[in-house]
């Protein structure tokens, strides 16, 4: 194999994409998608915007929800990312964003209670992650912040759950991926880990 050296603007390489409900300073909520986290344990590390409201919002009031939309949610998703919860609209973002208030109406998405933090949960997304921000600062370059939430409670539609278990049916579940700035979701299952705990569900094609 010959390769050649490239020089991408960006290097969102296949990421699942996520939607982050937050609290305002005044009560109200935001909700901000993203395409920069992963999960160690039971922290989800996230990659978010040094100017914008969500850094700013878990820098103040840490509780949060992440919320995972499905594949088929993406144009929801792209109908938040012109959108910023921050107004003024910051400088950076003036050429290709607009203030709006209300995020949950204009994504066409519904707000649905939390059971132990104060923002509210995307009440479509598949799966949904209550969580605390035990920690807040700016990554090397200082345009972005690095949060680590750590997940108190994990909400699940029960049709991507294998029945009597508490796990998730990778046959079942597909998270929305964000790719080189396009969307996918997962193909077909090439195999599984040696610590699959759902190896004969999956064999036998999902739960």
């Amino acid at each position: 194999m010959n390769h050649m050296t490239i020089e991408p603007s960006i290097l969102y390489f296949g990421t699942p994409v996520v939607l982050l409900s937050t609290e305002n300073q005044d009560g109200t909520f935001n909700l901000a998608p993203m395409s920069s986290a992963w999960a160690l344990g039971n922290v989800i590390v996230l990659g978010l915007g040094a100017e914008g409201q969500t850094a700013r919002n878990l820098a103040e009031r840490p509780e949060l929800v992440i919320n995972l939309p499905a594949p088929h949610q993406w144009e929801a998703v792209e109908r938040l990312a012109p959108l910023t919860g921050r107004d003024p609209v910051p400088a950076s973002k003036a050429a290709r964003s607009r203030f709006e208030p209300d995020k949950f109406g204009a994504a066409g998405l519904r707000a649905q209670p939390s059971d132990g933090v104060r923002p509210p949960r995307v009440a479509e997304c598949p799966l949904q992650f209550e969580a605390r921000a035990a920690r807040v600062g700016p990554d090397v370059s200082g345009s972005f912040v690095i949060a680590e939430a750590v997940v108190s409670k994990v909400h699940a539609d029960p049709r991507i759950v294998v029945p009597g278990t508490q796990y998730v049916d990778p046959a079942a579940w597909s998270p929305l991926v964000y790719n080189f700035r396009h969307y996918f979701g997962l193909g077909a299952q090439l195999g599984h880990s040696y610590r699959s705990q759902t190896p004969e569900v999956i064999a036998a094609g999902g739960a």
